[in-house]
């Protein structure tokens, strides 16, 4: 089948034909870095990440994934600890691509900052004023929003009914409320550079135009950010990208995630419930993480609680102990190089093909993963050995699945030593009381077996007694 998309711009499902054949352009809005990144820049990030991965399967993908590294905040931030703006990014920058690397996000092809980007930003900006779509006012630039003939494509809001408010600054340099600024005139102490407009800094929004011309092309195939994006920011970056170069659309497909909620509020400054990234993961896995961002498509919102979270690590637990099984029960299946079932296959594509729908392929492992229970329970009641074509062809699906979701990758090993470690837990001092309750039992001391066990269990540790021996993991 035809891969979909929901495409922003058009409100619409349609099928991805990209600009040039076999190749995909695809820009993202990133962080501005003042401050450490929260749950919803995680859900932006990892979203377009399984997308990336998942056309790389098709195509060749040139992705890019701006830094905002001047700004109104970033400056602000920085004279409060009184740092310069550029240490201040520079720190942040380094504790997001931590952040993006504990939660299994890939690097994309190019991370363009907007400080290494003024020299297009001028140009951009002179060829605007020179189309007589911005003027210069007082050290400023301002685009001319209503010389726009279909300004507000992207948001559906019309020019009328727009007024000055909270997101489009009041200047009394512009000519009208509505226009934005391309440059600004820089004030004591502020980053500048020199421009012919004299000494400032780019807008927020003629950065990712700029940046996308340098590191993609004009035209783009695929622009992608946050739901909160698509006005002003998106909605400016078309009308300043599309006037400059003269080619519409700036991008052929606008795809936009949904909001993560905090205990069913959203999530906000103002509310105080801001979750940082490396909050989350003091008690649970990057892997987890990741799985509680993909359990919903990418354009719904998301409601985070300490149970949602529990439930995804539960969910990796269950994966692996599964996994674990094969390996004891029926370790001739982890050699064998079975092919995909097609069926089983064709199922995942379809979910793909449908707006990159990861949840439902998640579904559809831990189907298999019930199935797979099924047989091995099934198998040991009979006393007969279970199918070890059957078992590989399952590892084969979460193999090709874990390519491009970017979870169910890891060993049951690696995965129970991510667990323990972020317990605490000393693994030497766990398998000695397992010993010392092994000895119980065989002795039929069962009140120090019981008493052994709930030990373990108030330090978050869980036995199981499988006939192989117990094995033990750390409790969500």
């Amino acid at each position: 089948m035809a891969l979909k998309v929901y495409n922003s711009l058009t409100r619409k499902k349609e099928e991805f034909v990209p600009l040039t054949q076999g190749r995909v352009l695809m820009y993202v809005c990133g962080p501005t870095v003042y401050a450490m990144s929260h749950i919803g820049h995680a859900r932006s990030a990892v979203a377009f990440d399984v997308i990336s991965r998942y056309l790389r399967k098709t195509y060749e993908v040139r992705y890019a994934r701006n830094y905002t590294d001047v700004d109104d905040k970033i400056i602000a931030a920085a004279n409060k600890e009184g740092v310069s703006s550029e240490e201040l990014a520079e720190r942040y920058i380094k504790a997001f691509d931590e952040d993006m690397a504990s939660l299994g996000v890939a690097v994309p092809d190019v991370r363009p900052k907007a400080t290494e980007t003024i020299e297009k930003i001028i140009e951009v900006t002179r060829t605007l004023i020179d189309k007589g779509m911005a003027y210069a006012s007082n050290g400023d630039v301002f685009y001319s929003v209503r010389r726009k003939a279909d300004y507000g494509k992207l948001s559906g809001k019309k020019i009328d009914e727009l007024e000055a408010g909270a997101r489009v600054d009041v200047n009394e340099s512009k000519q009208d409320p509505l226009d934005f600024a391309l440059w600004k005139a820089s004030k004591p102490g502020e980053p500048a550079w020199e421009s012919p407009w004299g000494k400032g800094r780019p807008g927020w929004h003629i950065e990712c135009s700029a940046m996308c011309m340098v590191h993609l092309a004009e035209r783009i195939d695929i622009h992608g950010g946050g739901k909160d994006l698509i006005f002003p920011h998106h909605e400016n970056e078309i009308a300043q990208s599309e006037a400059a170069t003269g080619k519409a659309p700036y991008a052929k497909y606008w795809l936009h995630n949904g909001f993560v909620n905090i205990e069913r509020e959203k999530m906000s400054k103002s509310l105080g419930n801001i979750l940082n990234i490396r909050e989350v993961l003091e008690n649970q896995t990057g892997e987890a993480v990741r799985l509680f961002l993909l359990g919903s498509h990418y354009r719904n919102p998301i409601d985070y609680t300490q149970d949602s979270l529990k439930e995804a690590e539960a969910g990796l637990e269950r994966f692996y102990k599964t996994v674990g099984r094969i390996a004891q029960e029926c370790p001739a299946a982890l050699s064998m190089k079975a092919a995909l079932v097609a069926e089983k296959l064709a199922l995942v594509t379809e979910a793909m093909e449908d707006d990159f729908n990861a949840a439902g392929v998640i579904g559809i492992v831990f189907g298999e993963v019930t199935r797979i229970n099924r047989i091995l329970d099934d198998a040991r009641g009979a006393g007969v050995a279970p199918s070890a074509d059957e078992l590989a062809a399952s590892l084969a699906l979460f193999r090709e699945v874990a390519a491009f979701l970017g979870v169910f990758g890891a060993t049951p090993e690696d995965y129970a030593a991510r667990r323990r470690a972020i317990a605490a837990v000393d693994a030497a001092y766990v398998e000695r009381l397992i010993a010392e309750r092994n000895s119980a039992r065989k002795a039929r001391e069962f009140k120090r077996s019981d008493e052994i066990r709930a030990e373990l269990l108030a330090k978050g540790v869980v036995l199981e007694d499988t006939p192989s021996g117990t094995v033990w993991s750390v409790k969500g």
